[in-house]
């Protein structure tokens, strides 16, 4: 390309870029706009625009395609868990799912549009609730005893009354006591199935890890009292109607979790599906969770969730296995050897998962799968990033 200073017939400036080529630099880049899908609506690229080997992220929705999860309602539920305290649905859908990049849809596979239990994927969505109450002042700090704002005797034990948000949100809290008919011991095999516990030495809140669902549902109705109001519509009207997500999404209570506040009986959510009830989502709407956790809180040029609250979230906890505010963390290695340290997700019983990766700027959804295939759907993903894209 032949460059002068002026054009030789009007003798006017030649355009910054033909001057700058002239210089030896290199044509600037123009700045592009975060993509955010519209509600109702997700563009998608092919995988080579994306920075992905189309062959490759080929063979990694092949490889989830054939590692679905057996789970089954009926024959596995009781037996798993215990007795029921809320609804379940009578069939489900095959594995299905969302691979995301830079915000565009890369690949689908199976039914993304049936709600379905994400069973403990719901309690990253509980984390992210919290993260509202903290940015509304309504939390001041999450080292705070509960005790301080939760006047319902859930925390007047001498015990109880040391545990803090915090305790809660890294599942450290050693809550004693029972919730809605479920003691926080696990003990009773008619009422844990194959998970119930043996008995052990409680300790002091904060000094020892346990997942214990009953806790988590303790956990969420002192947020709902909190609020005054229900933990759905709260994660309704401040998160996922902002972000455009469909409204056929619920989150079930149990059929004996409803309390009065200021005059209204309001549904007290748990944190899973463990005894029925629970968040029953579709990929699409995990997917725009994911992308907003992704980008830091931040949609479409608002703060949704605090972007600090989102940092703290993702630190490991002192005690518990690579475990931040109930978001499953890859900090060690551990969780995924495959995949970015850097990674982390929202994960549920059955196979149901939100990984999100900034490393690579990627978000999977993978409801229904094997649990054992986790690793291995990662490790192809992550192979299929072209290097330097």
């Amino acid at each position: 390309m032949m460059c002068s200073m002026f054009d030789k017939k009007l003798r006017v400036p030649l355009p910054f870029a033909c001057v700058l080529l002239m210089a030896g630099g290199a044509l600037p880049v123009p700045a592009q706009k975060t993509y955010f899908p519209a509600p109702g609506k997700w563009q998608q690229k092919a995988p080579d625009e994306l920075g992905f080997d189309a062959a490759k992220l080929s063979e990694a929705v092949a490889f989830a395609q054939s590692h679905g999860s057996a789970w089954d309602f009926e024959k596995d539920q009781v037996r798993t868990f215990g007795t029921p305290l809320g609804p379940l649905p009578k069939q489900r859908a095959a594995t299905n799912g969302i691979i995301l990049r830079h915000a565009y849809v890369a690949a689908t596979f199976g039914d993304i549009k049936t709600n379905d239990p994400v069973y403990s994927a719901a309690k990253s969505f509980l984390s992210t609730v919290c993260g509202i109450a903290v940015e509304r002042g309504l939390i001041k700090d999450v080292n705070d005893p509960v005790a301080n704002s939760i006047h319902d005797g859930g925390y007047d034990s001498p015990h109880n009354a040391k545990i803090t948000w915090k305790n809660h949100l890294q599942q450290e809290s050693e809550w004693e006591g029972s919730m809605w008919g479920k003691n926080a011991n696990f003990i009773g095999a008619e009422q844990f199935g194959r998970g119930e516990r043996k008995p052990r030495e409680i300790q002091d809140p904060g000094t020892f890890y346990e997942y214990n669902d009953v806790r988590i549902n303790r956990f969420s109705l002192s947020l709902l009292r909190l609020f005054g109001r229900g933990i759905p519509d709260v994660l309704k009207t401040e998160i996922m109607d902002p972000i455009g997500a469909s409204h056929e999404w619920k989150w079930v209570p149990y059929g004996n979790s409803t309390v009065e506040i200021d005059g209204k009986q309001i549904g007290s959510v748990s944190g899973g599906t463990r005894w029925g009830g629970g968040l029953w989502i579709n990929s699409e709407d995990m997917a725009r969770f994911g992308l907003l956790i992704l980008n830091k809180g931040k949609w479409d040029g608002k703060q949704i969730v605090s972007e600090k609250w989102l940092e703290q979230a993702v630190q490991p906890s002192a005690h518990g296995p690579d475990y931040g505010y109930l978001w499953w963390l890859n900090t060690k290695k551990k969780q995924w050897p495959s995949a970015p340290a850097s990674s982390f997700a929202a994960v549920g019983n059955g196979g149901n998962i939100i990984w999100i990766d900034p490393e690579h700027d990627i978000v999977v959804v993978w409801h229904w799968h094997e649990n054992s295939a986790v690793d291995g759907m990662l490790q192809r993903v992550v192979a299929a990033v072209k290097a330097g894209s």
